[in-house]
């Protein structure tokens, strides 16, 4: 974790436990940065569990086997290690995270592929199997530790502990999610998040939890962009232990099913907000909310043009009204779209509509309102009723510096 704090940042929340998780936290020494960096979770016989991955190609061993193993539908454990990605190591890497799930899988006597690894960091360098080793002895004997303590022992780069909750009623009773996250660069909607982890007492079948775990990471995790760099470890995982004691959700026709559907999108959209408000050197937080699209992926397509753009995301940064830029991040899109129908705005000021700039356009309000940290942009293609939103932030000297010597 950094030691500076992103002037974005999010109090971190009060999360209650849930039913069937145990969390732990031990230091394996995976970099030299003195403090704890594996993230145990214990989870009861019979957890479900749903995941999405990354689609970069040089994924590391780690997403291949959490590929593998979430077929079969159930977990047991969840170790996730900092400091070193593990990815471009060839077999040795794939060695290490066999071993990380032999050993915990002979702890807690189950099956090898109920144990889900994630590692993040440094990318070419294999995982030491003597550090992992050590790390998970360590764990298994170190006391339940808190949300944040295990939210902070996920982070490289991050500034600020990321989690989110919520609550449904399901089948009379309540169910409780909660969540932790870590991302702050090499973050695109390709599934567009470093590692998240979603925890619920609810019963949800497998399944059921992959097609709506699946559905939330469209509108979130794969609506958000730092620098348009997909990680080789992206992963989400969510993991439903049945502790709350609810009929099994299996469909959307069972009870309760739409509420525990809005719940787990509300902590998917908080989490995913909470990556783009630490972003590598960050300053403001952005909406691009786009409609008038032939489509809702087209919509989503152009607001991610807008918000990969170096030059919209440096004029936001230098608080610099240049929608100019805005029309040429569309225009280069590769989606439809019509000059003369196209209107552009800020913070819900419109500085062109219909390909024409407003003759009485007066640029003070647009100015004031891209000095404020929360920033939104306006774009209305005016083809259809196709509507999106994506979120970025701003491209600072403060992204340059973190990643200039990032092995460092």
């Amino acid at each position: 974790m950094s030691d500076a704090t992103s002037p974005l940042a999010q109090p971190f929340p009060a999360m209650p436990p849930i039913g069937g998780v145990t969390l732990r936290v031990a230091r394996a020494g995976y970099k030299d940065w003195g403090r704890c960096d594996l993230t145990f979770a214990e989870l009861a016989e019979g957890t479900a569990v749903a995941g999405v991955f990354t689609r970069n190609v040089c994924c590391s061993s780690e997403v291949e086997l959490g590929r593998d193993n979430i077929k079969q539908g159930r977990a047991r454990a969840l170790v996730v290690n900092a400091g070193n990605s593990n990815a471009f190591t060839g077999y040795r890497g794939r060695e290490a995270v066999e071993a990380i799930m032999a050993q915990v899988a002979g702890a807690l006597g189950c099956a090898q592929d109920q144990v889900f690894v994630s590692s993040t960091g440094v990318i070419g360098v294999p995982l030491p199997k003597d550090k992992a080793q050590g790390g998970i002895k360590a764990a298994l004997l170190a006391s339940p530790c808190t949300w944040e303590d295990a939210a902070n022992t996920i982070g490289t780069t991050d500034t600020f502990a990321k989690g989110a909750t919520a609550r449904a009623i399901v089948d009379g009773k309540t169910v409780t999610l909660c969540a932790i996250i870590k991302g702050s660069g090499m973050i695109a909607p390709d599934m567009a998040t470093m590692l998240g982890y979603i925890f619920t007492d609810c019963e949800v079948a497998p399944a059921f939890l992959q097609d709506l775990l699946s559905a939330a990471n469209q509108q979130t995790f794969s609506c958000i962009t730092v620098d348009s760099d997909t990680s080789t470890s992206d992963t989400v995982l969510a993991f439903a232990t049945g502790a709350a004691g609810n009929a099994l959700l299996d469909s959307f026709d069972s009870s309760g099913a739409d509420a525990f559907a809005a719940a787990l999108h509300d902590v998917c959209r908080q989490l995913a907000h909470l990556v783009v408000r630490d972003g590598e050197g960050a300053q403001k937080f952005i909406a691009v909310a786009v409609s008038g699209a032939v489509s809702d992926d087209s919509a989503r397509k152009v607001g991610l043009a807008v918000a990969n753009s170096p030059l919209v995301k440096t004029a936001i940064a230098g608080e610099d009204a240049n929608w100019g830029r805005v029309v040429m991040a569309v225009g280069k899109a590769g989606e439809p779209a019509d000059r003369d129908q196209l209107s552009i705005g800020f913070g819900g000021n419109w500085c062109a509509r219909e390909g024409q700039p407003l003759a009485d356009y007066d640029e003070a309000p647009v100015a004031a309102h891209l000095k404020g940290r929360e920033i939104s942009i306006e774009i209305d293609l005016g083809m259809g009723e196709g509507r999106a939103t994506v979120w970025t932030c701003d491209l600072t000297h403060g992204y340059i510096s973190i990643n200039a010597d990032y092995r460092s």
